[in-house]
């Protein structure tokens, strides 16, 4: 039987701060782009994003906006405030209840669940609307763990250009956090999108990241089955539900699947860019 506390998620920071600066810098002027757009959240994820994209290609070319909603928290402004000032990127603010208000008021039986996704895709609005007029590409700031569980909202947070953080779990983004420099205030504040009064990551979800984490790494990096993971030490039930999580979401991982009909279907036979000569 595996022993749980031979699961080992540390990451090198340094060399995952070598790639991850050249992937954003490489992705971004392989399509002629020299800036990156970012939503600081005044969390944890967005601040590590922008500290490597100001890292990438220089603060002066990186647009952080911070888009808050009239219930959000003051300490995230705050935060997101004190990575704009400790990088010297470019910034602005820009508040959406007056967007999101007047969809909120024609259904009164929204739920916080629908609310939050409107929130969220209004943000993306924002951000993409920022895309063109700051002439930059739209940085992601999804981890490992939301996008296998399926926790974002589809076309709102998830929506990005590229994403430097998709291959790091959230205890691992903790540790590179820690070698950026990211403020230890943000780094140590619990996990939140930010869409309700009191609304946390973990709360929602059911489990804790460091939980989640180990048992993701086993079931996605070192393919255990449901069977193996129960064994190992996991309880059968939250085994079953993180796999329904994997399963339920997977189409939040890929792109809209078309209908195929030649022999050359964008997503199965069209492929990469060397097939079109490059």
């Amino acid at each position: 039987m595996l022993n749980m506390e031979k699961i080992d998620l540390t990451i090198n920071p340094d060399l995952v701060r070598t790639i991850l600066t050249g992937f954003i810098h490489t992705e971004l002027t392989r399509v002629g782009f020299w800036r990156a757009v970012i939503g600081l959240s005044g969390g944890l994820d967005s601040a590590v994003s922008c500290y490597l994209a100001a890292e990438a290609l220089g603060p002066e070319n990186v647009l952080a906006v911070r888009i808050p909603y009239k219930s959000s928290s003051p300490d995230s402004l705050e935060h997101a405030q004190q990575v704009i000032d400790a990088l010297g990127v470019q910034s602005l603010t820009f508040e959406i209840t007056e967007v999101v208000e007047p969809l909120f008021a024609c259904f009164s039986d929204s739920n916080p669940v629908r609310r939050g996704n409107a929130m969220a895709r209004a943000r993306m609005i924002v951000l993409y609307d920022q895309s063109e007029a700051f002439h930059g590409l739209v940085v992601g700031t999804s981890n490992k763990t939301e996008i296998l569980l399926g926790y974002s909202t589809l076309y709102g947070d998830s929506a990005c250009a590229i994403n430097p953080l998709g291959d790091l779990y959230k205890t691992q983004l903790r540790q590179l956090a820690q070698a950026l420099g990211v403020p230890d205030a943000i780094i140590a504040k619990p996990p939140s999108a930010d869409l309700w009064a009191g609304q946390t990551d973990e709360g929602e979800l059911g489990f804790t990241y460091a939980e989640v984490d180990r048992l993701l790494y086993l079931m996605v990096d070192q393919r255990y089955s449901i069977e193996d993971c129960i064994e190992a030490g996991f309880a059968p039930g939250f085994v079953n539900s993180v796999a329904q999580k994997i399963r339920r979401f997977h189409f939040k991982r890929l792109m809209p699947p078309i209908a195929k009909l030649s022999n050359r279907t964008i997503g199965y036979d069209f492929l990469y860019l060397r097939d079109w000569g490059t």
